[in-house]
């Protein structure tokens, strides 16, 4: 069953068979989403992976991204313009 809070809906979390957690967030279907006032994000589904190996990668409702190589490197990419 989907998991909710104010601003998004866990829709499927788990580990893959690389030991890769992963969680698929879904901000369209949350309470909060048509009731804030604000705009809408402009991705409602958005993800991110935490990996074995100590990186991870954000991909974020207003499209932006951010992967982080657990290394000490870090990538941004801000949100696109429309």
């Amino acid at each position: 069953m989907p998991k909710s809070n104010n601003s998004y809906t866990t829709t499927s979390s788990g580990t893959n068979s690389q030991g890769n957690h992963y969680c698929h967030r879904d901000y369209s279907s949350s309470s909060n989403a048509s009731s804030s006032g604000g705009s809408q994000p402009s991705n409602n589904n958005s993800y991110h992976y935490s990996n074995s190996n100590g990186s991870y990668y954000y991909s974020n409702p207003d499209s932006s991204t951010y992967y982080n190589d657990g290394k000490g490197g870090a990538t941004y990419t801000p949100p696109s313009k429309k």
